[in-house]
């Protein structure tokens, strides 16, 4: 079996999918507009892609599975500012005083994600 997409429901699917392309580079499908009631961001080969589905139900609680993303051309906290630029609010913040933790953040919708120290801060 192959993870094909992960699939989010909400309110504008094209929107959530201009935000995600923001964050993580990849492109919004070319078939994909405002008022579609699907739309996704297209991963690079061997990466599911992000699909996001309108439903008529707004988020109500804290989500059940959400992305750990690892930064790879930036630090953990120049990530965190830039995704806030692009429209991200800080839910938890979970950094540690010795550089290690990480910060979950919500994206435009609501939903939890968050941003680990990169591999460098790792072997750092």
């Amino acid at each position: 079996m192959i993870l094909r997409h992960v699939t989010v429901d909400c309110a504008d699917p094209y929107a959530q999918a201009t935000f995600w392309s923001a964050v993580t580079g990849w492109p919004v499908a070319e078939s994909d507009g405002p008022g579609t009631d699907d739309a996704l961001v297209e991963a690079p080969p061997g990466t599911p892609g992000l699909l996001f589905i309108r439903v008529p139900e707004g988020k109500q609680m804290k989500n059940r599975i959400h992305f750990d993303w690892m930064p790879t051309e930036r630090s953990r906290d120049e990530e965190v500012r830039r995704i806030i630029e692009l429209g991200a609010k800080v839910y938890e913040d979970h950094r540690t005083d010795d550089g290690l933790g990480w910060v979950t953040l919500v994206d435009p919708e609501g939903n939890e994600f968050c941003i680990e120290r990169s591999r460098a801060e790792r072997e750092g």
